[in-house]
């Protein structure tokens, strides 16, 4: 098991990597080239490196990430592959996608398209797509999980 992070634009790292140190949990910062630095490390944590596009960090994720790992990101396309993979996967305002989450971000992006359409130019105000859902402090959700995680492979081994 591994913490995989879409990190560009993720402001809970320095949360992640306290709480996987605690655990000895592997972090994998997945990073744009364009945000390039020379920060060190603490140990058990690696900053990989993709080239600049918009896809790049995500398709490096899910190339890298397998069953039983948990994976931070905004981005419900990425969420939306890596749960058929048996990822848990994290929204850092501290919501975890599911299946129903992410069919509602779906359905919510295409009425808004359709809404747009016929009515040119106006703003549409999007469905909240986590509003049933339960939201914790992102910390809180992330140790939750993590101890999910580790009872988990504890019990496959």
């Amino acid at each position: 098991m591994k913490i995989l992070v879409d990190a560009d634009a993720c402001p809970v790292k320095d949360i992640i990597i306290r709480q996987a140190q605690k655990s000895n949990i592997k972090v994998l910062l997945v990073s744009s080239i364009s945000h390039f630095s020379t920060k060190d490390l603490p140990d058990g944590v690696e900053r990989i490196w993709v080239d600049k596009g918009s896809d790049e960090a995500d398709f490096k994720i899910m190339g890298l990430a397998y069953p039983n790992d948990i994976v931070v990101t905004q981005d419900y396309g990425l969420a939306s592959i890596l749960l058929p993979k048996k990822c848990r996967v994290l929204h850092h305002d501290g919501y975890e996608y599911t299946e129903k989450s992410i069919q509602k971000l779906v359905d919510g992006r295409h009425l808004s398209a359709q809404m747009r359409r016929q009515m040119s130019r106006s703003k549409v105000k999007s469905m909240d797509p986590f509003a049933d859902e339960p939201q914790y402090d992102f910390e809180e959700l992330l140790v939750r999980v993590i101890n999910e995680q580790l009872t988990i492979t504890e019990m496959m081994e």
